[in-house]
């Protein structure tokens, strides 16, 4: 049929090329870009799902960022308490040679003194100005802050993660089990029966003490007690106000560490000893505190307690008197916060205390504290104290290096992990965004050749169909 008003084959030819085209322009700005999806109407879901991947990802690589400041951070800290450990060796040091006192001077050990008091000047000041981007870190800034603690039930109190959540405070119940004792024996006699050479053992060591048959209580209890530093054991009467009651020894502290054996040597007389419960033996050792934290079986190690969980980690040490009973305080702030997860939740934070190292706060109430040992305070080396005073530098000794195990093990196991797990994150997400998003160039090329084909084919069809009314002329000229 020949008309010339409509010309359908160039309609549908210019349909065709105007395909075409669009397809040519979307190859071209997807091989341009880089990009498959460069709008919402290239692919709707798509779109969709690779703004969420691209989402996580941010996060992801912010986390990453997060756990090496904090790393950072550790490390700081990490650095000051190594110089604040190496001090309280050179501390050490002094003391145990300021009790070498027949060989050296009162001038000599003045100047030890001296030197005690200048480092533990310096372990202050280095737990007051060490800071990263201006916040101090080991001034107990960083500590948690409890409210309702009893300083006669709990006269030690660490707190080293705490996960508030939602919450404003944290209540803490302790109820105690089973109360912490020392090892001890007991000497049910007024005096001795025999002569008898005896072996003490205890924590600290053993030695040998002979006595002379009818040796009465009290002379035994002062010889023990002038050798109880050697051997951690002391004595005292079992009945205070009957002196006929007998010797009881038992150690100078608390827990299954502790022990005392007391044996006759080589059979030689007799000594006959029995436990608290009146059973004959020669050796008894300590118990440790059992208790509920929380409703939380807590570890114990004679009077300390310890709990890790997820919400709760600390340790404790309750007092001598504290027997079977039970006390509660609160968690009421504090503490640092690092955030290792690509969302802000608690169980992507991590929550840590850092305890101050100034002088006044390392050692303990059961010692005394290290800022006694400097030039007129109780513990002077000055004044011939050296034996309290190396107590106390072992205990600072001892909790600056738990502390630094503890930072040294959240960087490690915590920090240095979430690094790894999260880059792993960070490259499965990377790549399922860019299958989503980003242009296959091979599938993309053969895409434009096509598209550049039809476009050059559609413009010569479309010529040769406007062309074909023409084609009427020959029938009106005949």
């Amino acid at each position: 049929m020949a008309r010339i008003n409509t010309n359908v084959s160039a309609v549908i030819a210019q349909r065709t090329l105007r395909q075409n085209q669009r397809d040519l322009s979307l190859s071209l700005e997807r091989l341009s870009s880089g990009l498959r999806i460069n709008r919402g109407a290239d692919d709707p879901a798509g779109l969709i799902n690779s703004e969420s991947l691209r989402a996580e990802i941010a996060g992801a690589n912010q986390a990453i960022s997060n756990s090496q400041r904090a790393i950072n951070i550790i490390a700081t800290a990490e650095g000051a308490l190594n110089e604040v450990a190496s001090l309280l060796i050179d501390i050490q040091r002094l003391v145990v040679e300021s009790a070498n006192t027949g060989a050296l001077s009162a001038d000599e050990i003045r100047a030890n003194q001296l030197q005690i008091d200048s480092a533990v000047e310096s372990i202050t000041r280095i737990a007051n100005t060490t800071t990263f981007a201006g916040r101090n870190l080991l001034d107990g800034s960083l500590d948690y802050v409890c409210s309702g603690v009893n300083k006669a039930d709990i006269p030690a109190l660490e707190l080293h993660s705490v996960q508030f959540g939602t919450a404003n405070f944290i209540p803490v119940d302790v109820v105690v089990t089973t109360s912490a004792q020392k090892a001890e024996l007991q000497f049910r006699n007024s005096q001795t029966t025999t002569n008898v050479t005896l072996e003490i053992s205890g924590p600290k060591g053993a030695t040998t003490l002979s006595f002379l048959s009818g040796t009465r209580a009290s002379a035994i209890i002062a010889a023990v007690n002038i050798i109880s530093d050697a051997t951690g054991v002391g004595a005292s009467l079992i009945n205070s106000a009957n002196p006929a009651s007998g010797v009881t020894f038992r150690s100078a502290g608390y827990g299954s560490d502790q022990m005392v054996s007391i044996k006759p040597l080589h059979g030689a007389g007799t000594f006959p000893v029995v436990n608290t419960d009146g059973d004959t033996v020669v050796s008894d050792r300590g118990r440790d505190a059992v208790a509920r934290i929380n409703g939380i079986q807590s570890v114990g190690r004679g009077l300390n307690l310890y709990l890790h969980t997820t919400g709760l980690s600390l340790s404790m040490t309750l007092g001598e008197d504290f027997g079977l009973n039970s006390t509660s305080f609160m968690i009421t702030g504090g503490g640092a916060v690092f955030q290792l997860g690509p969302d802000v939740n608690t169980n992507q934070q991590v929550s840590i205390g850092l305890q101050s190292v100034a002088a006044s706060r390392l050692g303990n109430t059961a010692v005394g504290f290290l800022s006694q040992i400097v030039t007129g305070s109780d513990y002077s080396v000055e004044h011939g104290h050296t034996t309290r005073a190396s107590e106390i530098v072992n205990e600072a000794i001892r909790q600056v290096a738990v502390l630094r195990g503890r930072l040294g093990s959240f960087e490690r196991n915590t920090l240095q992990t979430n690094i790894n797990s999260l880059s792993i994150t960070v490259e499965n997400l990377t790549a399922s965004e860019s299958a989503i998003r980003d242009t296959d160039f091979a599938v993309e090329t053969s895409r434009l050749t096509r598209s550049q084909i039809l476009v050059n084919a559609g413009t010569s069809v479309l010529a040769l169909a406007n062309s074909t009314p023409q084609s009427v002329l020959s029938l009106l000229q005949g």
